[in-house]
């Protein structure tokens, strides 16, 4: 698959109180569980998005740095976008462990040349689960320039600039994108 993977893991986890990446979800922290389902769709070259190198980080995976200020995922998808070497980069947020690899496959099937996929939940996109063409790195750049660092807003600009294709979730497979946000989450 010529395609790039970046793990995103830049938040703060305020919410949780400790970092969510190191929280065991059936026996496994989030982290090796995000990172053995990107290795499994055999991505080019896979990366790690946060505001420090985190110490879990395996020594396969390259560390891309959050551009200060941080402005959230928007920070760390601008730089990761600048350093990949294939066309395209696949997004996956380490809170959700849900995530398949069959799904992530299928969206992989949708990239054409210079565009991405967005997932889409009813009228609800679905940034941190995407597709973006490498080319989008210039319009992530300027978004951080300006004053609206909101992906929903970056995205709704990409689809009607024919950047991104819209794919809707279906039912069954909402609960992939489901955020583990707090540790009653977890049970």
């Amino acid at each position: 698959m010529n395609i790039s993977a970046v793990l995103l893991a830049g938040g703060e986890s305020r919410r949780m109180g400790r970092d969510k990446a190191t929280l065991l979800f059936r026996g496994r922290p989030l982290w090796e569980i995000q990172f053995d389902l990107l290795r499994r769709l055999q991505s080019e070259e896979i990366f790690v998005s946060a505001r420090t190198d985190p110490p879990w980080r395996p020594s396969d995976v390259q560390f891309v740095s959050d551009e200060p200020p941080s402005r959230g995922p928007l920070s760390g998808l601008s730089a990761t976008l600048t350093r990949i070497s294939t066309d395209h980069l696949l997004v996956l947020a380490i809170d959700m462990p849900l995530m398949t690899e069959n799904y992530l496959r299928s969206i992989c099937n949708l990239v054409g040349p210079g565009r991405g996929v967005l997932p889409m939940i009813g009228n609800r996109a679905e940034p941190l689960v995407a597709i973006y063409p490498k080319g989008t790195g210039t319009d992530f750049i300027m978004a951080l320039s300006g004053s609206d660092f909101s992906l929903q807003s970056l995205t709704n600009k990409l689809v009607e600039a024919g950047k991104l294709s819209l794919v809707n979730v279906f039912e069954k497979e909402a609960k992939f994108f489901q955020n583990f946000n707090n540790l009653s989450d977890f049970d």
